[in-house]
């Protein structure tokens, strides 16, 4: 990390939606909105639990909010996050791709794999009717993917919505502390 990206305490600098993103959270914590005590994450340790930033296109976002779906699976070709990044306790914010943050969770467990095939089909096998999948062609579409993140998903609670000026394209961000 650069030293123009950190703080004189060594903690990584917050991007511009990133501070908004801890504003606006801070907002519903005063205003008693927020049943999880989110407030743990400012004030924890390195080792307390982290804040994240997931996008989701539905149906997968509805499926969260309702209750329906209680695994979220990240798969991708290379490790970026939120492989090994989230852990049990951390606080997921559920933004919708191209919108506003609506909802969060807690995760209640991690599971990081290498993927091939075998793996894929273990995972098809143990967690297909929590991860939700949309269409036929989930499966096949992961096929080609060689890491795995799966987290379940507890405490799921709807937030009135506020807009974050995230323009990347990642779909998970871990928000340093």
């Amino acid at each position: 990390m650069s030293r123009r990206n950190t703080l004189s305490n060594g903690r990584a600098r917050l991007s511009g939606w990133q501070e908004e993103c801890k504003r606006q959270l801070q907002k519903l914590i005063s205003s008693d909105d927020v049943l999880l005590d989110i407030n743990q994450i400012w004030e924890s340790k390195e080792d307390g639990p982290q804040l994240h930033v997931a996008i989701f296109v539905e149906p997968y976002l509805t499926f969260i909010l309702d209750g329906k779906k209680t695994v979220e699976s990240r798969f991708s070709s290379v490790r970026c996050a939120p492989y090994n990044k989230v852990r049990a306790g951390d606080i997921i914010l559920l933004k919708k791709a191209g919108g506003p943050v609506i909802g969060l969770c807690r995760a209640h467990a991690a599971w990081f794999y290498t993927v091939d095939r075998q793996t894929l089909k273990e995972i098809r096998h143990s967690f297909a009717e929590q991860i939700c999948p949309a269409d036929s062609g989930f499966w096949s579409d992961r096929e080609n993917s060689s890491f795995a993140t799966l987290i379940s998903i507890s405490d799921v609670q709807r937030l009135p919505a506020f807009m974050l000026r995230k323009r990347d394209r990642r779909g998970w961000v871990t928000i340093p502390r």
